[in-house]
């Protein structure tokens, strides 16, 4: 019995040329290649901008013990082709009925709640993100556009989809203010330590 763990990296970075071409994005995602590697675990890897199977794609999800999704925040939302992927792949989830059986609501048991119909029970998902915004504009009431809401509460969006699966959501990991002040270089360099400690992998 194959006992690797398995990682599923999903990067997606839509290239503009000349003004964005996904390099930050990508080293993002090979120092977490490089780390899950070193630690034995087996990698799977998507860039959703060079197309994929949807039936493989679901594959790697049943598979993955970790999902981890690299993106840039674009008009504070990720990429629109990765919202195209969550439809389609988790589509393909629902249509196989292995990603959720239904939404968890159960006339026979009125106090099951919303979102508890998944079956991906034992996985764990995480977001990277790069963002224009700088980290002062987070947890703050004083600050304009968040209003005090943090990285996590910006994120809801893209995790409650992994939520309403059953997968548990580890804390974002977040380069901030990369068109200007941001310290990208340290950033990078420290992702590993966050991976280490959210995944318990010391």
């Amino acid at each position: 019995m194959n006992t690797t763990k398995k990682v599923l990296l999903i990067n997606t970075h839509l290239t503009y040329p000349n003004r964005s071409e996904g390099l930050l994005n990508q080293a993002f995602h090979q120092k977490a290649k490089d780390f899950f590697l070193s630690k034995n675990f087996e990698v799977l890897e998507t860039k959703v901008e060079d197309g994929y199977n949807v039936d493989i794609e679901v594959e790697k999800h049943l598979a993955a013990d970790i999902i981890i999704l690299q993106t840039p925040i674009n008009w504070f939302s990720v990429p629109w082709i990765y919202k195209k992927y969550v439809d389609e792949v988790f589509d393909g989830g629902f249509i196989k009925t292995t990603f959720f059986v239904n939404d968890g609501r159960t006339r026979q048991d009125p106090t099951r709640q919303y979102g508890t119909g998944g079956k991906m029970m034992g996985k764990k998902f995480m977001v990277s993100s790069t963002w224009n915004a700088p980290q002062e504009s987070f947890g703050n009431r004083d600050q304009f556009l968040y209003e005090g809401r943090s990285t996590t509460d910006a994120l809801i969006n893209i995790t409650t989809t992994y939520r309403f699966c059953g997968v548990e959501i580890v804390p974002d990991y977040n380069c901030f203010d990369i068109y200007k002040d941001g310290d990208i270089s340290g950033t990078l360099e420290r992702y590993p330590e966050h991976l280490e400690k959210v995944f318990s992998l010391s």
